[in-house]
């Protein structure tokens, strides 16, 4: 069985379209494990977020420096605590961006539902830039990655994050305290 417990700093990103709930098993994760957790929509651009708020999905160049911006922070964070990153990465080209340059191991953890489901949860937020409109979009662009942990995100929030937990191999009881001091 895999185990990052005793492995130091490590890089674990939440992928999945919007509205899968990369941000709420990120929370919760980074709470579990201790490992600091980043949130990818915090450092788009304010272009691309107008962009999706005004329903035009973004394209490659789109990404370019949102993609990069992330890669910088695994990096910095990969001398540090390591990084819990939300970040949809859809295609195996975003994934080789997110990990270019790190030297410390990586998981991929893929938050999956199915379309009528996460098109529900999006319509019911109030606060967040990506419309449901744009939901089809991301599913299209969709690249499964064959090296990740997948969740079915049917359970709930707390019940993910246990599986995550136990397929990452961390002891059956972390706690708020984290991983234990290397």
């Amino acid at each position: 069985m895999l185990s990052v417990w005793n492995m130091g700093p490590i890089i674990i990103y939440i992928m999945g379209v919007s509205g899968s709930g990369k941000t709420t098993i990120g929370v919760k994760l980074s709470s579990k494990t201790g490992i600091p957790f980043f949130d990818g929509d915090d450092f788009h651009p304010p272009r691309t977020i107008e962009k999706m708020r005004a329903g035009q999905p973004l394209n490659d160049s789109d990404r370019a420096e949102w993609l990069a911006r992330i890669n910088e922070i695994a990096k910095e964070q990969g001398t540090n605590k390591g990084a819990i990153i939300a970040c949809s990465a859809l295609k195996e080209k975003y994934r080789k961006v997110l990990t270019a340059g790190l030297r410390v191991p990586v998981f991929w953890v893929i938050l999956r539902g199915g379309f009528d489901l996460i098109e529900k949860r999006m319509k019911l937020r109030r606060d967040h830039f990506m419309p449901a409109a744009l939901l089809a979009s991301q599913f299209e662009a969709l690249e499964i990655p064959t090296e990740a942990i997948t969740v079915d995100i049917l359970d709930e929030p707390d019940k993910i994050v246990e599986v995550i937990i136990s397929r990452l191999g961390f002891p059956s009881r972390v706690s708020g305290e984290g991983r234990r001091n290397r």
